[in-house]
This record gives structure tokens, C-alpha cells and sequence, in this order.
């Protein structure tokens, strides 16, 4: 039983630990492998103990009463269960209703809320997932647990089926605060193939059109420095939606719902959306209520740069010129200004670059006025950054290669990092006990305290009532494996 096996594990784990203690005081200056071999003692002490108790409850649900009632045993097998902790291998029953022999069931695999097939707990799915995100599918498979791993294709196939909860949890309470930042971009990657491969579509110059966006949109409430006397900074209260999807509509409302039940909008005097002027960036203002677009830093100062390349030693004054245009003035006295840029050169280079740059600020006029009018209150866009640390980071840099689905659940994961959400509950969240089929009619097989004393020994008598009225009887006339039963089968149902 439980105990006995305890009991046995325990003394060959004493043994262990006198073992590593005796070696470590003929080689004191050695701590390190003391470490690895403390570490490993303990690691195959837990798997053993794991072993030990699930056989134990197997057995508990084989002896029965009422199990024998509805089902038959059909035959014992071996599992195997990865764990974070390391690979368990014990034996379990195969039962069958008797109304229906061809109902076979695992009531084992029901309890621990395994699906058919499932060999990994949501603790090793975690290690795995944690990993994957962040480097590559290759060392999520050696997270898994100190010992084992898994395959690069066990690792995928886990990562093309996750399903993810919604983005956020609704808060108690909202926020006040007097203005929210919106940032967005967009990541560039390239796709092995759409949904299986040799599908990609050639062009007519001959290369493959295997080109994807990844989109990120995160919401923050402003910046602060990093320490009080640091010239870093960073953002407060982030929160990121980073989607490979052509919804564009579904992902603003998702990010409007966000802001909608986090921030009390009739405090907030204003909501600026920081991007680049991308058509499914201005989408957005369509869907969010009250936004006002304002063109980020970096590619008003990457065209205005553009237009005053050629200028030489009067780049400076030419670009606070076209900077006091658009702060304070208007288009045609912007173009008025272009118009003598361009009388300055010759090359048609230039003057394509000049005049695609001018354009482009044309296109985006209010937003480039907002920029430079309220610096104030607008902070810097720090989009690029992001789109490198969340996305690029992992899924672009390297030479890299997805399939459709693969971006789009990888895009979600690196959310769901960067969000700070604990992959343990993501894990468990792919076993929710809706999608765990539960044996028919046996929902309520409950095993009473009746049960197990007859199990421990039988022709005992025992008093068939509740297990509050007679707790100090039954703690001393008890072994403490039976208490342990009772404690199991009071709180557990055999599904």
C-alpha cells in the first residue's frame, strides 16, 4: 500500500542522501556535483512517490464497493505521464459499464482530468510553452523536465492546437486616469508554406509570395523613468494584442473592450493612436470612439530626414523649417517649401525621394500637425522597439520560416508573455473539464466511509453515519491509510 511504499522510498532515499554526504566529505571542495547528485536524489524521489500514489488511488477505485456495482475491470495497463518533475510510468485500470460492456472508460485518466492519449500534465505543457515562446521549438522540448524532453513535432503539433482564453481579465475596478496611449505596427515574416507545403503562389518575377504581418497594438497610460534619478524609461500599465489576422475590425474591438473595462472613459480627456498612417492601422479609428491619430516620431523624422538629405550643411535649418510648416501652417505652405527643395537638385533619385517623403506627410497631415503641436501631452512612439522585442525578436531576425497557423498561434503566445500571464493556467486551460468526457450515469458514484472500511477489513463493523459525528471515534480506531481513502473518496467523485 501508500504508506508501505513511503516508508520504503524514504529509506532508500536516506540511504541516498548518506551516500552523496559521505562522498561530499571526502571531496569537500566538490559542492557542485553534491548539488547535481542532491538534485537528481530528489528528482527520482518525487517521480517514485508520484508512481507510488497513483497506483495506490487505482487500487482504491479497483477495490470498490461500489464501482464493483457499475463496472467491470477489464484489464490493467501501463501509463506513462510526463510530468515537470519527470516521467512517471504505473499501472492503471481498464473499466467498462456494466449496462454496456463497449463503454470502456479510464476512471484514473477521468480524475486527473486526462483526455485520451494525453501524456503530458499541465505543468510540463507550461515548461514547454514558456520556452517555446521564447527561443525556439527545438529547446521547448528539452524543457519539459530535467530529465526527459520531447520532439520538435510534439512541440509544433502542442502549439498549432492551443486554445487561448480571452486577452484580459476584467478588473474590480476601473481606473481614472487623464490620458491613454495607443501604439501599433506591424512585424514582417515569411511563411514556408500556407497550409501545407509546396502551396505558396509564384509571381511573375519568379519569387515565392510567402511574405506575412504579424500585428501588435498595445495600450498604455504613460511613460515613467526606470529608477527616480535614471534617464531610462518605461511604459505604464501595458497591455499587448499581437495577431497574425486580416479582421482588422475584430481585433479593435478587442482592443476597445479592453480599454472599455479597464478605464473609466469619462475621465479620460484624451486617447491618442501612435502609428505610421497603415491603412489597417487607421481602421481603427473607425472602431474606437474618441481616438485621435497622431503620426509616431520615427517616420516623421525618417521622411522629413529624406527630404533634406541632399541640403548638405543647411539639413538642420531646412528640416525646423518644414517642422514650423507643419506645426503652424498649411499644406500649400509646406509644398511651397518642398517646391524649393527640389529646385536645389538635378537627380531624379532625389526628386523621387523628396516627393514620395512630402506625399507621405500630405497623406498624414493632421497627425504629423498633432505630433509636433502637443508634445506635452503625446509621448514619443516607442512602436519599433516593440515590434523587435515581442516579435521580430523570435519570429522574423533569424531566417525563419512559418506556416499559417504557426505565426498566428506564436503571435498569441508572444502576447500572452509579454502580458506577464502565467503559462501554467494557459496549459490548463487547453483541459477545461468541458472538453473531458465524463462516463455516463456515473456522476454521482460518490464512495462512502461504509465503503472503505470494508475494503481495509472486512467483517468490521462500522457506524454508517456522517464523518463529523464520529471524527474522534474514527481517529483512533483508523489506520492512517484508511483515513487518507476517506479523506479521497469524500472529496472526489469516479467520474
Amino acid at each position: 500500500m501508500y504508506d508501505d511504499s513511503i516508508s520504503h522510498l524514504s529509506e532508500n532515499f536516506i540511504r541516498r542522501i548518506l551516500e552523496i554526504q559521505e562522498a561530499f566529505l571526502k571531496q569537500p571542495d566538490d559542492v557542485a556535483m553534491m548539488v547535481y547528485n542532491l538534485s537528481d536524489a530528489l528528482q527520482k524521489l518525487g517521480v517514485d512517490i508520484m508512481r507510488a500514489f497513483f497506483e495506490n488511488i487505482d487500487q482504491w477505485l479497483c477495490n470498490s464497493p461500489r464501482r464493483k456495482d457499475r463496472f467491470y475491470i477489464e484489464q490493467h495497463t501501463v501509463k506513462q505521464l510526463i510530468t515537470s518533475l519527470g516521467t512517471v510510468d504505473f499501472k492503471k485500470t481498464l473499466f467498462s459499464d456494466k449496462k454496456s460492456r463497449s463503454d470502456m472508460l479510464y476512471i484514473f485518466d477521468q480524475m486527473l482530468g486526462l483526455e485520451q492519449h494525453q501524456r503530458m500534465t499541465p505543468d510540463a505543457i507550461a515548461n514547454v510553452l514558456e520556452e517555446a515562446a521564447g527561443t525556439s521549438y527545438r529547446k521547448g522540448g528539452s524543457r519539459v523536465n530535467p530529465i526527459d524532453d520531447i520532439s520538435l513535432t510534439a512541440v509544433k503539433d502542442l502549439i498549432h492546437s492551443l486554445e487561448f482564453p480571452e486577452n484580459f481579465v476584467i478588473p474590480m475596478q476601473k481606473k481614472a486616469v487623464d490620458y491613454l496611449y495607443i501604439d501599433a505596427d506591424e512585424d514582417h515574416a515569411h511563411l514556408q508554406f500556407q497550409e501545407k507545403k509546396g502551396d505558396l503562389e509564384i509571381s511573375e518575377s519568379g519569387r515565392k509570395k510567402n511574405g506575412v504581418i504579424t500585428k501588435i497594438i498595445y495600450v498604455y497610460e504613460g511613460v515613467e523613468p526606470v529608477a527616480p534619478k535614471s534617464k531610462r524609461h518605461r511604459l505604464v500599465g501595458t497591455h499587448y494584442f499581437c495577431r497574425c489576422t486580416e479582421d482588422n475590425n475584430s481585433l479593435w474591438d478587442e482592443v476597445y473592450a479592453y480599454i472599455d473595462a479597464f478605464y473609466d472613459l469619462s475621465k479620460v480627456k484624451k486617447v491618442y493612436l501612435n502609428a505610421d498612417g497603415g491603412p489597417w492601422i487607421k481602421s481603427g479609428l473607425s472602431r474606437l470612439h474618441g481616438v485621435e491619430y497622431v503620426l509616431d516620431e520615427f517616420h516623421l523624422s525618417k521622411y522629413l530626414l529624406k527630404m533634406t538629405g541632399h541640403m548638405m550643411d543647411t539639413q538642420e535649418e531646412a528640416r525646423i523649417e518644414l517642422c514650423n510648416a507643419i506645426r503652424s501652417k498649411n499644406k500649400e505652405d509646406f509644398m511651397d517649401i518642398t517646391q524649393r527643395h527640389l529646385g536645389c537638385t538635378s537627380n531624379e533619385k532625389v526628386i523621387k525621394r523628396i516627393t514620395e517623403s512630402a506625399q507621405y506627410i500630405l497623406d498624414n497631415w493632421t497627425a504629423a500637425k498633432r505630433r509636433l503641436k502637443h508634445r506635452d501631452s503625446i509621448y514619443g512612439c516607442s512602436a519599433e522597439g516593440h515590434v523587435y522585442h515581442v516579435l521580430s525578436s523570435r519570429m522574423s531576425t533569424l531566417a525563419m520560416g512559418w506556416s499559417k497557423k504557426g505565426i498566428a498561434k506564436m503571435a498569441q503566445l508572444r502576447e500572452w508573455k509579454y502580458n506577464k500571464r502565467s503559462f501554467l493556467e494557459l496549459a490548463k486551460y487547453q483541459h477545461k473539464e468541458d472538453n473531458v468526457k465524463k462516463a455516463a450515469g456515473a456522476e454521482d458514484l460518490v464512495l462512502s466511509s461504509h465503503d472503505i472500511a470494508t475494503t481495509e477489513r472486512a467483517g468490521r463493523s462500522v457506524y454508517e453515519v456522517e464523518l463529523g459525528k464520529y471524527s474522534e471515534a474514527i481517529s483512533h480506531t483508523w489506520s492512517l491509510q484508511t483515513k487518507k481513502q476517506l479523506g479521497f473518496y469524500l472529496n472526489h467523485r469516479i467520474f
